[in-house]
């Protein structure tokens, strides 16, 4: 089923084209990455769904329901540029936002005191916004974004100054959430999370979608036939192979990818190999989206 519906949207501010007729469907209980180089219009994206700005054509739907202000309250939204009052107590900032997206105080408070624990930060409730560390920042404005349970969070660059142990709680709890239920639209410049948590992506350049689908079956898509081998001894190209590159590991055993024709099978390709070398292992060469982004970015361009 899906959760968003995105249909012919596009904006331009003057004479700049931020988005062309972009169609996108979210489905639900979802990890969506939104990917692209910069100014390729994933934050307009983001500020229409959020009708922070209007779009000039096209819709948004969730659930079926054309997006309206009441529909937005049912987002989270963590933007790339993050805000907190500063002179305000940690627990008397976060009641407030959270009593702004419709909770009861008693509520908000039980679910706070319970998220504040979560992320270690039980200590700071009567502490004040401006003595927290970033990274300690990033996880009051994260408890800001999800306590209300949203049907739909939208995550701007998620882990940006956090350490590796955080950003690994955080790569944590967004998957909790997708597993109870929320879809989640993530945004990001780092490839390995994308790797990490997406279930599906889509790819911007030049305020186009040049790419979208499920990860698995995008990476299927780009690949080019290519396997590597590490291996010991005298590896030379065949009719059946070329060598693409050769190097040397740290173990001293010599690493290889070969590019096979169409019509080679990997078990013939392994009985092969073993007639000429060594082997010590042979695996199908998967592009990363950090290959494929790159890829069809330049070629766009």
């Amino acid at each position: 089923m899906d959760l968003l519906n995105i249909e012919n949207i596009s904006k331009a501010y003057s004479a700049h084209q931020a988005l062309s007729a972009i169609n996108l469907i979210i489905p639900e209980q979802s990890i969506f990455g939104l990917l692209g180089p910069n100014g390729s219009g994933k934050t307009t994206l983001i500020r229409i769904i959020n009708r922070i700005i209007q779009q000039d054509s096209g819709r948004v739907f969730l659930r079926g329901q054309e997006m309206d202000h009441e529909l937005v309250r049912k987002i989270g939204y963590l933007p790339e540029e993050r805000g907190l009052y500063k002179k305000m107590k940690v627990g008397e900032q976060l009641v407030y936002l959270a009593q702004l997206k419709g909770l009861p105080r008693v509520e908000a408070v039980k679910r706070i005191k319970q998220w504040l624990e979560k992320l270690a930060l039980q200590d700071w409730w009567n502490k004040n916004v401006e003595d927290l560390s970033k990274g300690m920042a990033q996880k009051v404005q994260f408890i800001a974004t999800v306590v209300h349970e949203p049907t739909l969070l939208i995550l701007d660059e998620p882990f940006s100054g956090f350490d590796p142990i955080n950003a690994d709680l955080i790569k944590n709890e967004i998957l909790e959430l997708r597993d109870r239920g929320a879809t989640i639209i993530f945004s990001t410049h780092r490839m390995e999370s994308v790797e990490e948590l997406c279930d599906h992506i889509a790819l911007f350049n030049q305020s186009q979608k040049i790419l979208d689908g499920p990860k698995r079956k995008i990476k299927e898509q780009h690949k080019k036939g290519l396997y590597q081998i590490t291996f010991k001894g005298t590896l030379e190209a065949k009719e059946a192979f070329s060598v693409q590159q050769l190097t040397t590991n740290e173990e001293g055993l010599q690493q290889a990818v070969l590019k096979f024709n169409e019509e080679a099978k990997p078990n013939d390709l392994i009985q092969l190999l073993i007639k000429e070398v060594e082997l010590y292992s042979f695996a199908e060469k998967i592009p990363t989206i950090n290959e494929i982004f790159i890829s069809k970015v330049t070629t766009e361009s």
